[in-house]
C-alpha cells in the first residue's frame, strides 16, 4: 500500500478545523486533523509540505517511521505548527491502518480498557454575560442529564487580578454550584491566565465548591516549579498539559509531580502513539488522563480510540455547542451518547468515522480572535451585593 494523495479542508465550526485526508492506491482513505485555534493557514501549508514531499509514495501502515523520521527531519526543535501537521498525518495512518485490518484503533493500541467513556460538557457557558447566565445555562445542562461540568468563569482576567475580578470568579462559581446542587462534578478552567500566588490564592477561595480539577492554573511560560507550587498549595487537583508537546515536554511534569491530572492534545503530540506514550508514563506515576478534545470530529475519533485503550484514562471533554457541526460533517451519529454522561465505543474500523466530504465547503475559514479570552468586558467589571 502506497500514499498517492494528501488533502486538507478548513471548516469553521466554533474553531477553523483543519481536517487532513490521505488516499492510497488500495482505495482506503485515512483522516486526521491538526486545528490550532490560531495558526491553520501555517499548519495547512506544512502539512501539504511533508506530505506531498515525504508521505507520498510510501507505506502509510509504517507509523512509527514516518513520525520519527519527520521530526528528525524538521531540524530544529519543532514548533506547534510542525507537531499539530505531524499529528494530522499520523492520525490519518491509523484510520488506513485500521481499515486495511478490519478492526477499530483501539484493538491496535492493546484492546478496550473500558465499556464505555465517562464524559464531561464543555462550551455550554459560551456566550455568558453576568453571574447569572452561569447559573442558568449551568442548570439547564443538569436539566438534561448531565452530570460533570467545565467551565471558565474568569473572562476579561489576565496574569494579574483585582479584588472586583477575584470576587466576581468567586461568584460565578459559588452561583452555578448553588444552582446544579452537590452531585455534578465542576471543573474550572483557569486558561493559563493567573501568577501562581493570584491561582493559590482563587484556588484556594473556592475549594468549599468541591472543584473536581484546576485547569491550566498558571501561564504556560512559568516554570514547572511554579506548576508543582501551585499543585502542593491547593486542595483540587491540577490538571495540566494541553500545550506541552511530546514525551520529553511531559517527563518534568511528572518528575515534579506537577500536576494530579494530564490533558494532551493529541492533535499537537505528534498523534495517537506519542499520546499512547505519554499516557503510560503517566500511569507510572499514578496521574491520571484527559486527553484534551476542544477542536473537530476527527480529534474527537481519535481520541476516543486512546481512551479506550488506556487504563489511566479519567474522563473525555465534549463540546455540546459542537452537535450541529458534527451532524453536517459526519455521515452516521457521532459520537454516541448515552444519558448525556457516556459515550459508547465505536466499532467500526479505523477511527470509527466517516466524513461526508461535500460538507466541509459549507462553513469557508473565518479568522478568530482569540484575544476574547482576555479581552475586557464592561459585563465582568461589574461588582453585586449578593453574599
Amino acid at each position: 500500500m502506497k500514499v498517492t494523495g494528501v488533502k486538507t479542508y478548513l471548516y469553521h465550526g466554533h474553531f477553523n478545523w483543519l481536517l487532513v485526508k490521505l488516499e492510497t492506491d488500495e482505495g482506503i482513505e485515512g483522516w486526521g486533523e491538526a486545528t490550532t485555534q490560531s495558526s491553520e493557514l501555517a499548519t495547512q501549508a506544512h502539512v501539504h509540505t511533508i506530505g506531498e514531499n515525504y508521505l507520498i509514495g510510501k507505506d502509510p501502515r509504517q507509523i512509527e517511521l514516518h513520525v520519527s523520521t519527520l521530526l528528525r527531519n524538521s531540524y530544529w526543535k519543532p514548533s506547534f505548527v510542525i507537531y499539530s501537521a505531524i499529528s494530522g498525518l499520523e492520525m490519518a495512518m491509523w484510520d488506513i491502518l485500521g481499515k486495511s485490518l478490519n478492526v477499530p484503533v483501539y484493538t491496535l493500541l492493546g484492546g478496550a480498557c473500558h465499556p464505555r467513556l465517562k464524559m464531561y460538557h464543555n462550551g455550554w457557558w459560551f456566550g455568558a454575560k453576568s453571574f447569572d447566565d452561569y447559573a442558568r445555562l449551568a442548570k439547564d445542562m443538569v436539566d438534561k442529564g448531565a452530570r460533570a461540568l467545565k467551565f471558565d468563569p474568569m473572562q476579561g482576567m489576565d496574569t494579574f487580578i483585582d479584588t472586583a475580578q477575584f470576587n466576581q470568579a468567586v461568584e460565578a462559581i459559588r452561583l452555578v454550584r448553588e444552582a446544579v446542587g452537590d452531585d455534578v462534578e465542576l471543573m474550572i478552567d483557569v486558561h493559563g491566565r493567573l501568577s501562581p500566588d493570584n491561582s493559590i490564592r482563587l484556588a484556594r477561595a473556592v475549594e468549599p465548591y468541591r472543584i473536581y480539577w484546576w485547569e491550566e492554573p498558571i501561564p504556560t511560560d512559568a516554570s514547572m516549579d511554579d506548576l508543582a507550587r501551585v499543585a502542593r498549595s491547593i486542595n483540587i487537583p491540577v490538571v495540566a498539559g494541553e500545550r506541552l508537546y511530546t514525551r520529553w515536554g511531559f517527563r518534568d511534569l511528572f518528575e515534579k509531580r506537577a500536576a494530579a491530572i494530564i490533558n494532551p492534545d493529541i492533535s499537537h503530540q505528534g498523534g495517537i502513539l506519542e499520546t499512547k506514550k505519554i499516557a503510560d508514563m503517566a500511569h507510572a506515576y499514578y496521574i491520571s488522563v484527559n486527553p484534551h478534545d476542544a477542536s473537530g470530529p476527527v480529534l474527537t475519533a481519535a481520541s476516543i480510540q486512546l481512551e479506550a485503550a488506556i487504563p489511566n484514562f479519567l474522563i473525555h471533554e465534549f463540546f455540546s455547542i459542537d452537535i450541529p457541526f458534527y451532524e453536517e460533517v459526519i455521515k452516521d451519529p457521532f459520537p454516541v451518547i448515552t444519558d448525556n454522561n457516556y459515550i459508547e465505543l465505536p466499532t467500526k474500523p479505523g477511527l470509527g468515522i466517516e466524513i461526508d466530504e461535500s460538507a466541509l465547503s459549507k462553513r469557508p475559514y473565518k479568522y478568530v480572535d482569540l484575544g476574547a479570552f482576555w479581552a475586557s468586558h464592561d459585563e465582568w467589571r461589574e461588582t453585586t451585593d449578593r453574599k
